[in-house]
């Protein structure tokens, strides 16, 4: 179904949906607050199709989750130790909403803004919000755009823009749970996954970025071949860390991109192949998702029942000179794009 549909209200104001795409290929649900992805239909291997995405039935289940179900997350997505960075001589103080640190973009992020629908087709929709300067503490008016489109018979583009008035940073990231065999399908520790990272970056008690860059071999961290989530955990509570992209960049499609993941469920053959031009995914297997509260028709949101690949610039890298740069300048257009493949593993 091509066009807008209100599905309900945020503080008053209507929230849209749309739904793309056709019964034989991916199909996407849209939803304008926190730029959501909310359904994702795709064919298993004898066709089935299922939705592979934790969500909520209504936009008052959305608003009261913290888990970021789906959302655009922004404007400094993961983690900013103490909430604070120096930029250009001067303190900037960010909104402390993780404790004494700041994640996904403080109490205020974009997954909360009511974003306007600037297009639609039968094809694509593109989603148009304004962060203003001070939001969360950020400096600069950030000019904000997110397109997912659909592209052939299988692959799903997600396109995050922004445009500054001023010198500031800038990481946006797609915060979409993933389960193969269907968001109502438990948990995600016996499918299997695949990363292009050889390289990941160790964290302290408080999720935040030692420093260090460190090999996977021989750690939980590799995943360099296909293997089951939870096959070799780093703790009870799973993985929730950054792993370095170190694939050769690739001309795909148009763009130049660089291997990310596949995702496969061995049952229903469901696949999921994922490229981006960011330097790290933030792997996250859901192990705080327990008591997230009720997901689509009313199945409880449980621990591992989903996991997130949050392709990105590293956590805290506005305070790690040695980790790629989040800075954003004026006239310049930060552009994240994530190039989702789904074919059928076989059997």
């Amino acid at each position: 179904m091509t066009g807008a549909r209100k599905v309900g209200t945020v503080d008053g104001a209507d929230v849209q949906a749309v739904t793309l795409g056709a019964d034989s290929g991916p199909q996407i649900t849209v939803m304008t607050y926190g730029a959501r992805l909310t359904e994702l239909w795709v064919p298993g291997r004898d066709g089935t199709r299922a939705d592979i995405v934790l969500g909520c039935d209504s936009v008052a289940g959305y608003a009261a989750t913290k888990t970021y179900l789906g959302a655009t997350c922004g404007r400094y997505s993961n983690r900013i130790k103490d909430g604070r960075f120096v930029l250009d001589g001067r303190v900037v103080q960010l909104d402390l909403n993780e404790g004494r640190n700041h994640l996904h973009g403080g109490r205020a992020g974009f997954d909360r803004k009511l974003w306007d629908i600037e297009t639609v087709t039968d094809r694509a929709v593109t989603l148009t919000a304004t962060s203003g300067a001070g939001e969360m503490g950020f400096p600069g008016q950030l000019d904000l755009r997110c397109t997912y489109a659909l592209d052939g018979e299988n692959r799903l583009w997600i396109a995050m823009e922004a445009r500054s008035d001023a010198p500031t940073v800038v990481n946006m990231v797609n915060h979409s749970y993933f389960n193969m065999a269907g968001h109502d399908s438990g948990s995600v520790m016996a499918q299997h996954l695949r990363l292009g990272a050889t390289h990941y970056t160790p964290v302290d008690s408080d999720l935040i970025p030692t420093g260090e860059v460190l090999a996977v071999a021989g750690s939980p961290f590799d995943f360099t071949r296909l293997r089951p989530i939870g096959a070799l955990l780093p703790s009870d509570m799973g993985f929730d860390h950054n792993l370095c992209l170190t694939g050769a960049a690739e001309p795909k499609w148009g763009e130049t991109l660089q291997f990310c993941a596949e995702a496969i469920d061995p049952a229903s053959g469901r696949r999921m192949e994922v490229w981006t031009n960011e330097p790290g995914v933030q792997l996250y297997t859901g192990g705080y998702l327990d008591g997230a509260g009720p997901g689509k028709g009313g199945t409880p949101i449980r621990a591992f029942g989903g996991f997130t690949l949050e392709t990105q610039r590293f956590p805290d890298s506005p305070n790690r000179p040695q980790f790629p740069s989040a800075r954003l300048e004026p006239g310049a257009t930060y552009r994240h794009l994530m190039a989702f493949d789904f074919t059928p593993a076989p059997a």
